[in-house]
């Protein structure tokens, strides 16, 4: 328990907007190492959520938990992945991939730091495209790129914001397949926005259905009781379908 993030009745509006707040009384838990997804329809606040996680936003009330943070300052300290892969057009796949690196305070060996990303790389199923540009990449690689970029700001905690909706089907099951065999590797605790319940369904520990601010936000919380590892044809399986079917009601009706 003292390893979970924690949020706490966190409130948030923009200035000159208090009485219609974005998030409104909201509280989770999410355990060390869990993957979680969070859906909701547009406006429910699910990407003001991770802006509030990665200190980019302040709540208006209520308190943010992460238990490796002692000074309460986030920013900086989350691994956060907005929807665009937000690539650098006129760097190299190697120059984007240090752009944390040439953030970060303190001096950092570069050539140390060149070698880890190549290596990387390797394990990102990127070899050999290191002084790539990002348009002579493929959809896919792009969001390795990103996600890689946004593994090495560190931290524990990773905010992925619906990482995979442009890529076709046959690729999202691609990175479906790649993102759980990084995240079962790396230990991280993984927050993710989807529109995709099948998506949500086939990756997660558990999903959380944010619905539009109100006076007291509700969540809605549901367990994946499928077992892992988990492959694409499980989306035609009766557990499966059936959950699919409960949270495409409750999304209707909370519209």
């Amino acid at each position: 328990m003292d390893n979970d993030i924690t949020i706490h009745n966190m409130s948030y509006a923009f200035p000159g907007k208090r009485d219609s707040p974005v998030l409104s009384n909201v509280s989770m838990r999410v355990a060390k190492g869990e993957f979680v997804s969070i859906i909701g329809s547009s406006g429910s606040g699910k990407s003001t959520l991770f802006k509030l996680l990665a200190g980019l936003l302040d709540p208006t009330h209520g308190t943010i938990e992460l238990p490796w943070i002692q000074d309460g300052k986030r920013l900086g300290q989350v691994a956060y992945m907005p929807q665009k892969d937000l690539l650098l057009s006129w760097r190299t796949v190697m120059e984007n991939c240090l752009l944390p690196s040439e953030f970060a305070s303190g001096r950092q060996d570069k050539v140390r730091v060149q070698a880890d990303i190549l290596a990387d790389l390797e394990r990102f199923g990127l070899s050999g495209y290191a002084h790539a540009y990002p348009d002579e990449l493929s959809g896919g690689m792009r969001q390795r790129v990103a996600l890689l970029r946004t593994l090495l700001t560190g931290g524990q905690l990773m905010l992925l914001d619906e990482p995979f909706g442009a890529l076709d089907a046959l690729t999202k099951r691609e990175m479906h397949r790649w993102l759980i065999e990084l995240w079962e590797g790396l230990g991280k605790t993984v927050l993710f926005i989807t529109h995709d319940i099948e998506e949500a369904l086939l990756l997660s520990d558990r999903i959380i259905l944010l619905t539009p601010g109100g006076q007291n936000q509700q969540l809605e919380d549901m367990t994946v009781p499928l077992p892992r590892p988990r492959h694409s044809d499980m989306i035609y399986e009766p557990a499966l379908v059936q959950m699919r079917r409960l949270l495409e009601e409750q999304l209707h009706a909370k519209r």
